[in-house]
């Protein structure tokens, strides 16, 4: 009965970040659905137990994935350590350590970046946009303003880039590579 109401729990948030963030109405999405307003409503409160057949018309409703509605979303914030043991798979030439996975729909522009033994303050970015820091030599801390981490050579960050943060350098020589994602527009 508890995995049930986790479920239903993660359901409804997942129900209701989704039709906000589409811009659909509690009306419109079912009506899509084919249930009523007030079931809605109980499944985005985690109080319903919605068919498998509900699920795949809000699902489609909402041009996503039924995954979306299963699944805890992501946290916001994603760091690896160098030495945090990750997939890792082994050719003749070539050992790789998947980092993060990034869904995409849109565009991934790649940087080599310096950074200085000073603050870069950076204001919110475009919903949608993400940025990928790998710090390939030095010290630095990044990441959201009001919780950046300390980050050593090998370590990466992943975080939702519309909101503000900020890059500071701590070491002489510090390098990255930083992937900003932005979203089909």
């Amino acid at each position: 009965m508890l995995i049930r109401m986790e479920l239903a729990q993660v359901v409804g948030k997942n129900v209701h970040r989704l039709r906000k963030a589409a811009g659909i109405s509690l009306a419109d999405l079912a009506s899509a659905g084919g249930i009523s307003k007030t079931t809605l409503h109980g499944i985005e409160q985690g109080q319903g137990n919605p068919t498998l057949s509900t699920l795949w018309t809000l699902a489609t409703a909402l041009q996503v994935p039924l995954g979306e509605l299963l699944e805890r979303p992501v946290s916001a914030v994603e760091v690896v350590r160098a030495g945090d043991r990750r997939p890792q798979v082994e050719g003749d030439a070539i050992s790789a350590r998947l980092l993060h996975r990034i869904r995409l729909r849109g565009t991934v522009e790649v940087y080599d970046i310096a950074i200085a033994q000073n603050t870069q303050h950076s204001d919110a970015h475009l919903p949608g946009v993400e940025e990928c820091l790998v710090l390939t030599h030095g010290r630095v801390t990044a990441g959201p303003s009001d919780s950046p981490t300390d980050l050593a050579g090998g370590d990466s960050i992943r975080f939702d880039a519309a909101h503000p943060h900020l890059y500071r350098g701590h070491a002489a020589h510090n390098r990255a590579v930083l992937l900003m994602v932005h979203p089909e527009s």
